[in-house]
């Protein structure tokens, strides 16, 4: 006759393993909390050294960002595009050395300023809003006098 099993033994066993899969289902929603809360905490330190990077940036100069702001107060409502500013230079015929002249900068900073990857600082913008009014013929004549003098 085959031995029986005894319940005390199976009982025990069965509460054993209900125990590990309900564990395993608690932790499993806990590790996925965990690392939503660390991106979230990356999220927050990047943001954090942003600002402070910004801030002291803003730091070192307010003085002449407040005088900026104040001296050209319509600078601010014009938009700089740095697609219309090469389709303006190629409308005048200029070169980027020719517009930096008119402008008063380097003809690296106009094709940085063509390829997006400076803008123009805000002493410069009124000067690039003064291209948009000018025609070929002025712009040349602009650029021969500048150079000559």
């Amino acid at each position: 006759m085959p031995a029986m099993p005894n319940i005390g033994s199976i009982l025990k066993s069965e509460i054993s393993r209900l125990a590990r899969k309900e564990v395993r289902a608690e932790v499993s929603g806990l590790k996925k909390a965990a690392t939503t809360y660390r991106s979230e905490i990356a999220a927050l330190k990047q943001r954090t050294q942003n600002l402070e990077r910004e801030l002291r940036r803003l730091a070192k100069g307010p003085a002449k960002a407040t005088s900026a702001a104040n001296d050209e107060g319509p600078s601010e409502a014009v938009r700089f595009s740095a697609k219309g500013l090469a389709i303006q230079r190629k409308r005048l015929g200029l070169s980027a050395h020719d517009v930096g002249l008119l402008v008063g900068t380097s003809s690296q900073s106009v094709y940085n300023w063509e390829q997006s990857k400076a803008r123009p600082r805000a002493q410069h913008v009124p000067a690039l809003v003064a291209l948009r009014t000018l025609t070929k013929k002025e712009a040349q004549d602009l650029v021969s006098s500048r150079k000559r003098g």
